[in-house]
């Protein structure tokens, strides 16, 4: 097998564990220097790491997916205002950003007539055009729903309740609904007629 095919191989089917490893070890770096060094160098780990799993992303898929590109960025610009005002604020609120933005991607798509998530997921569902939009409504207000939720985290309670939030409240709530959409997704796929 030649060099050429196992990369294009390597980029058509990225091993899952890899890919996981990619999305949720910035999380993890962030959670584990959080307990030994506190929220500075935990903002300064999560920086270096998000920009490690976008080389990593780079190598393993072959491109750079959006939504990862536009966290690293945020990652960036909010992690270097933390620093740079010495006000840890900014980094709590990353995450409310990434949420209204999602959001407003979301229903941007729907005021113009392009379902985002039939962009993103058309090839795996094939969901009537209601199904789509309605989709589209429950995620964006879900999204919403996580910035308000963060804010009241990162505002009302102790730092560590929030990194805790941050690490294994957001993620687990977000695959909980998306596992709670399933039932949707069926009763709204156009059917086949062969």
């Amino acid at each position: 097998m030649t060099e050429e095919v196992k990369k294009s191989e390597g980029v058509a089917n990225p091993r899952p564990a890899a890919k996981l490893l990619i999305e949720l070890g910035p999380l993890l770096v962030f959670f584990a220097t959080y307990g030994r060094a506190g929220i500075y160098w935990a903002t300064g780990a999560l920086m270096v790491a998000t920009i490690v799993a976008l080389a990593a992303s780079w190598k393993l898929l072959g491109r750079l997916s959006v939504v990862p590109l536009v966290t690293a960025v945020l990652v960036t610009i909010f992690g270097g205002l933390t620093f740079w005002l010495d006000d840890p604020s900014f980094i709590k609120m990353k995450p409310t950003i990434i949420n209204v933005l999602f959001a407003a991607a979301i229903f941007g798509g729907l005021l113009t007539g392009r379902p985002l998530l039939k962009l993103l997921f058309g090839e795996a569902f094939n969901l009537t055009e209601e199904g789509w939009r309605k989709l589209s409504v429950r995620w964006a207000i879900f999204f919403l729903a996580l910035a308000v939720a963060n804010e009241l985290v990162w505002r009302n309670f102790a730092e560590s309740t929030w990194v805790n939030f941050k690490v294994f409240g957001i993620l687990p709530i977000t695959m909980l609904f998306a596992v709670a959409q399933v039932g949707f997704i069926r009763r709204n796929e156009i059917k086949s007629s062969v």
